[in-house]
């Protein structure tokens, strides 16, 4: 007869004791502490990397531009307007301007007239509207240096990239503030889309207008010189006559996105906040796309260390304007909108106010 055995459990399973659980709580808390900032900083890398990829597309669109347009920059204004030198004089010499197209939204086109009622019959505005022509605008603080520079996104470069004025290719991830405006209109098939309320939002990206003005402008030489002074102001360079390419800026983000230390709005701007510009925090570091193609971020700390070393090595010369970029300006010593900073150390206006414009340079080293 085989034999059986018996067996009894002789200690039964034994539960965690609060101690135990609260322990294990704080470890899994502390190792997900470790593992935020890491995958914090591996979003921001990836956004910024995003944003380094816009730049380079919008390079290509850039030289696809200059190939049809003989290696000129964009432009919407006619070359001989500075013989001129105001609208009005202008159209009574020559024709109405036409206008700034911004898209199609299925039903017609969208435009920035500029002219006046009396001498264009489709125009129902005035003059007034000249400044969005220009590479940026000198009557501060009317139109606050807004101007042509701020628009690569309406048709006439856009045509180059998607054909549609709201392209993600156009705004920066890091640009929150835009992107959620933005965001109903990024998925409708239209060339663009209009809203009374809402109105037109300007792209992050944005060009360098001292490039775009021909380089008597902003010369170091004489210092600055009003445009409507200067019968070729208007006819912008080709991208050959940069001295500098690896280190004069073509493009970049217009606001303060990498490095924000500042709060989501500037409440010091001028009429309510606005988002920081990229020249108002000393830790900014645009993303950026310069003459000669590459991309990289440009601190704003080295181009005010640039610009100190260039104006030490140029104060015994009969320069009118010394250093990186101009101070002689309507913008005046503060430069753009430095006066509205964050940082009352941070001092520069690259990209925006370039001495030399076009053949100038807004960095000493390549990044």
């Amino acid at each position: 007869m085989p034999r059986t055995r018996s067996c009894t459990l002789c200690q039964s399973l034994r539960a965690f004791t609060i101690v135990e659980l609260l322990i294990v709580v704080a470890i899994i808390a502390l190792l997900i502490g470790m593992l935020l900032p890491a995958i914090g900083k591996a979003r921001d890398s990836a956004m910024v990397t995003n944003s380094l990829t816009n730049l380079r597309n919008l390079a290509s669109a850039n030289a696809s531009y200059e190939v049809d347009w003989d290696g000129r920059q964009f432009t919407s204004s006619p070359d001989d307007f500075g013989f001129w030198g105001d609208c009005g004089s202008y159209i009574n010499a020559n024709a109405c301007l036409p206008p700034l197209m911004v898209g199609w939204d299925g039903n017609f086109y969208w435009n920035i007239w500029i002219g006046n009622a009396s001498d264009c019959p489709l125009v129902t505005t005035t003059c007034e509207n000249w400044y969005v022509l220009e590479p940026n605008a000198w009557d501060l603080p009317t139109h606050s240096g807004f101007g042509l520079w701020r628009g690569p996104s309406v048709q006439a470069f856009n045509n180059y990239v998607g054909g549609r004025y709201y392209d993600r290719i156009f705004w920066a991830p890091k640009d929150r503030i835009g992107l959620e405006e933005c965001e109903p209109y990024f998925q409708s098939p239209n060339e663009f889309t209009y809203n009374a309320e809402f109105g037109l939002h300007f792209p992050t990206y944005c060009w360098s207008p001292a490039a775009m003005w021909a380089t008597d402008v902003l010369s170091g030489r004489y210092g600055f010189q009003s445009p409507p002074t200067l019968p070729g102001a208007w006819r912008s360079p080709s991208s050959s006559m940069s001295l500098f390419p690896e280190l004069k800026t073509r493009m970049t983000e217009h606001w303060w996105l990498q490095n924000q230390d500042g709060g989501p709005l500037n409440v010091n701007f001028t009429g309510g906040g606005s988002q920081w510009t990229f020249n108002q925090g000393l830790n900014s570091t645009p993303a950026t796309l310069y003459f000669d193609g590459h991309v990289s971020l440009l601190p704003m700390a080295s181009c005010m260390a640039a610009d100190a070393q260039v104006t030490k090595q140029q104060a015994s010369t009969s320069l009118v304007e010394k250093g990186l970029w101009m101070r002689g300006t309507p913008f005046g010593t503060a430069g753009y909108f430095g006066d509205q900073a964050y940082d009352a150390e941070v001092d520069t206006s690259a990209h925006v106010l370039t001495t030399d414009g076009i053949r100038g340079r807004d960095t000493l080293r390549a990044r």
